[in-house]
């Protein structure tokens, strides 16, 4: 069943390798993510990159997809791993589709971002929190993803004013410091779904690996 995945190191550890492949998997899912979003919001004009849009996939920010595919392995990392620590194995809603369902929820909260014209940011805010969240519920309900995920979203906040005071990049109309207001709902979901992603990899390669071990 997939109640067990917490098993502590024993003889079916799984090797490095594994650990690589998996967050090659998670690099490369983080980049795509990333350039989608990217395309979403150049469209829409809210973060300043020069207008063509492959150029500018390519160009002006060509260090944010790294940077998102490297959160995003670290973050589906450490999902799994923080179960384990805790002794929570993550049993609620286990399946590929459910992931799936996930990463469609997190893309349509930020064409919301992109795309609705709210009254105000105000709005827009809490309109994205209250996705954001109910996302984490529909998807994940543990409160070291909940945890996790505020303080992850409270950290990428702060380092993209950095980058933003130290002229990086801009937003089109900053109305929280130098960012957009929103910006940490997006973060929040966003470590969820990758959490989420981390941990199906951990429990597919946990169930692999028992299966060879029977073999054996």
């Amino acid at each position: 069943g997939d109640d067990i995945y917490d098993e502590g190191p024993g003889p079916t550890s799984p090797p490095t390798t594994n650990l690589v492949i998996r967050g090659a998997m998670l690099f490369s899912v983080g980049v795509f993510l990333a350039l989608v979003l990217n395309l979403l919001q150049v469209q829409r004009n809210v973060t300043l990159f020069p207008p063509d849009v492959i150029s500018s996939i390519f160009s002006s920010a060509w260090w944010v997809p790294p940077c998102c595919g490297t959160a995003s392995a670290m973050i589906g990392l450490l999902y799994p791993c923080i179960d384990r620590r805790l002794g929570e194995p993550h049993k609620f809603k286990r399946e590929w589709s459910s992931v799936m369902r996930c990463v469609a929820v997190f893309v349509g909260i930020n064409h919301a971002s992109a795309k609705v014209d709210f009254a105000n940011n105000v709005q827009l805010s809490l309109t994205l929190a209250a996705l954001s969240i109910g996302l984490w519920w529909t998807f994940d309900r543990s409160r070291s993803g909940f945890g996790l995920g505020v303080s992850i979203a409270l950290l990428a906040t702060l380092a993209t004013q950095l980058l933003v005071y130290n002229g990086l990049f801009q937003y089109t109309s900053p109305d929280f410091l130098y960012i957009r207001s929103w910006l940490p709902c997006i973060f929040f979901a966003g470590v969820i779904t990758m959490g989420n992603i981390g941990r199906q990899l951990a429990l597919y390669e946990y169930k692999f690996v028992q299966e060879k071990t029977h073999q054996d």
